[in-house]
């Protein structure tokens, strides 16, 4: 009796590679404006100035992040989880509306994908000849074009790493030190990290960043619904598939709309979570339609209401409106109007008052009470200010020394002052007083911190 042969389970698909056709299209045209779009912005804000300073810096070393006219400290740190919120919901808001267009046509994997595989096409050529050149042994010209494809990725990476400690570390600085080969070891770190990171994603996990890495692609669905845009192949009309179209459906089975994927999955199967929503499918289906006299969109940003019930493009839209859609939109709304209203009430002036506890209060000429204190005043802005400092809350309480102050642009200072009441002026023991600090030149900056005088027993 023969032995039963040893079955082999694979826990783990090798994966296959996929080699994107080219597409144009109208879908094609706005994805790379976005690529030109956010790219223009990313590697161009470290190069703009404002106000004799680099306008976008996050200078972790000074403490200060600094953007435009505004210079953030860590106490301003609430704006930032504030963003991130309203970034959140601007998300979900988004993914209920138009599923993952934010993936595909504005994520940095999808844009720098893109801009890799638009490097690779201009070196080994189009798709057919990419997939003969991988296919064919080492040879110099397979060489050559392999090393210049590589090559070409590696400058993209390193000064996109580089644009990415520029917003670290003043890019003037940054740029003395590179040239003189005198760059610090966390700046060089960083820059070949991220490079590493960029040449690795875009070059060569590409989809596999989508389909394993990115958190997204899992929980997408639970902010769909079925009036939620996606990537629709419509089966009713495309359906039974044949060449030229001639059994009764428009789909004639030229496989387009799968070469033209990024992630290699067929949208006829119906919706997957590797979809990313970039519609190349769309523009290259179209193309077909085209060329055999076939009506467009027979894949297209529909809804899954709208083609089950066959809705118009005015009915689908009335449909956006829908629960779901207005409290994103509300709570989008409110988080935008509490951020940016905070931000435009805040004063650029912060004042900490510790008293001097060596001291419990002592009583000086003219049988004066003084308390010691130190002021810790923070002129958020950039522009020098000279502030008066008065103290209240006891009757006859005066500040003895340092009644004026002058605070340079973005930046702290810490000043000893000396406070004095005339002798019987408050209560034995504690005191509630109060230290206001005004602007000379701008009557409506101004600052009020709560302290405690001490009149010894």
């Amino acid at each position: 009796m023969n032995a039963p042969k040893e079955a082999v389970i694979k826990m783990y698909a090798s994966r296959e590679e996929i080699y994107p056709r080219e597409v144009k299209g109208r879908y094609a045209t706005l994805r790379w404006l976005c690529v030109w779009l956010t790219q223009a912005v990313f590697y161009g804000l470290p190069w703009l100035q404002w106000n004799g300073r680099q306008a976008v810096l996050f200078d972790l070393g000074a403490r200060k992040f600094y953007l435009f006219g505004m210079v953030l400290w860590p106490q301003d740190f609430i704006y930032l989880a504030s963003l991130l919120i309203v970034c959140a919901y601007g998300l979900f808001l988004v993914t209920a509306v138009a599923g993952r267009v934010w993936c595909g046509f504005a994520c940095p994997q999808t844009v720098y994908t893109e801009i890799f595989l638009w490097i690779e096409q201009k070196i080994e050529g189009a798709r057919s000849a990419r997939i003969r050149l991988d296919r064919q042994p080492w040879t110099v010209e397979k060489i050559a074009r392999k090393g210049a494809k590589h090559a070409a990725w590696g400058v993209v990476s390193l000064w996109t790493g580089f644009t990415f400690v520029a917003y670290f570390t003043p890019l003037k600085s940054l740029v003395h030190e590179t040239l003189g080969l005198t760059l610090g070891a966390w700046e060089g770190f960083w820059i070949v990290f991220y490079a590493f990171a960029t040449y690795g994603n875009a070059g060569w996990m590409r989809e596999q960043v989508c389909k394993y890495m990115c958190p997204y692609a899992r929980f997408q669905s639970s902010m769909f619904d079925h009036d939620t845009l996606i990537i629709s192949y419509d089966a009713k009309r495309g359906e039974p598939r044949s060449p030229g179209g001639k059994l009764g459906g428009d789909c004639i089975d030229c496989s387009m709309c799968v070469q033209v994927c990024p992630t290699g999955i067929d949208i006829r199967n119906g919706l997957q979570y590797e979809c990313i929503s970039c519609a190349a499918c769309v523009d290259a289906c179209n193309i077909v339609m085209d060329k055999v006299g076939k009506p467009r969109g027979l894949i297209r940003y529909a809804t899954e209401n709208a083609l089950v019930n066959k809705l118009t493009n005015k009915q689908a839209r009335k449909r956006v409106f829908r629960p779901r859609v207005l409290i994103y939109t509300g709570l989008l709304g409110v988080l935008v109007a509490v951020m940016f209203g905070t931000l435009a009430m805040r004063t650029p002036l912060k004042l900490d008052v510790i008293r001097d506890r060596g001291s419990m209060g002592r009583e000086v000429e003219d049988d004066q009470i003084e308390n010691v204190y130190r002021l810790q005043i923070m002129n958020t802005g950039e522009t020098a200010h000279r502030y008066k400092l008065t103290v209240e809350g006891i009757p006859g309480a005066k500040v003895v020394d340092n009644a004026v102050i002058d605070v340079a642009g973005a930046t702290t200072r810490a000043v000893p002052v000396r406070v004095r009441v005339p002798g019987g002026a408050g209560s034995r023991g504690s005191n509630k007083i109060k230290f206001e600090l005004n602007a000379v030149d701008d009557p409506s900056l101004h600052v009020q911190e709560k302290a405690v005088f001490i009149v010894p027993h």
